[in-house]
């Protein structure tokens, strides 16, 4: 059984990771100390490699302008012609991955919204048919449904749709 993480609940925290083996990726958090708590308890895996040796990798700053060339009049830039990012290989393959997950899951699943919990509860208890479904949950009725022993994961997110 799937479910997403209501809106108010999305990571909002990016931070650069890498792994022992020199594997960038980005870890998604839902406040600071989410990173230090993940990384003391080993659950921070590298996607390419499995490593679960991973550390902040090196971000760029947002540096302030030079004393001296805060006066200076701005000169025009020349134009950039325009072309999109290269994406990695792993993350093009991960993000096909997961857009291909939840589409599958949309197609050979029911979505049962806001009445995920109880849904899942009722199939778990024999109370209502056994069939894959899917909804929305926060992230504490999903773990009180886990604590249960309920299986449960989260929706992948509609890559296509945050792009937009």
């Amino acid at each position: 059984m799937l479910f997403d993480v209501e809106q108010d609940e999305l990571p909002l925290i990016v931070y650069s990771l890498q792994c022992t083996n020199g594997h960038d990726f980005e870890g998604w958090f839902t406040r600071i100390a989410a990173y230090e708590e993940q990384a003391a308890g080993g659950k921070l895996v590298c996607p390419v490699c499995a490593s679960r040796e991973v550390i902040k990798a090196p971000m760029a700053p947002s540096l302030p302008v030079a004393v001296g060339e805060r006066n200076r009049k701005p000169q025009p830039a020349a134009p950039v012609p325009h072309r999109a990012p290269q994406m990695p290989d792993e993350l093009r393959k991960m993000r096909q991955f997961m857009s291909g997950l939840r589409k599958y899951v949309e197609q050979n699943a029911e979505n049962v919204g806001p009445e995920f919990p109880d849904e899942a509860r009722k199939i778990h208890y024999g109370e209502s048919e056994e069939r894959p479904i899917f909804g929305e949950a926060s992230l504490e009725e999903a773990v009180e449904l886990a604590e249960e022993g309920i299986d449960v994961a989260p929706l992948p997110p509609d890559v296509d749709e945050a792009m937009n």
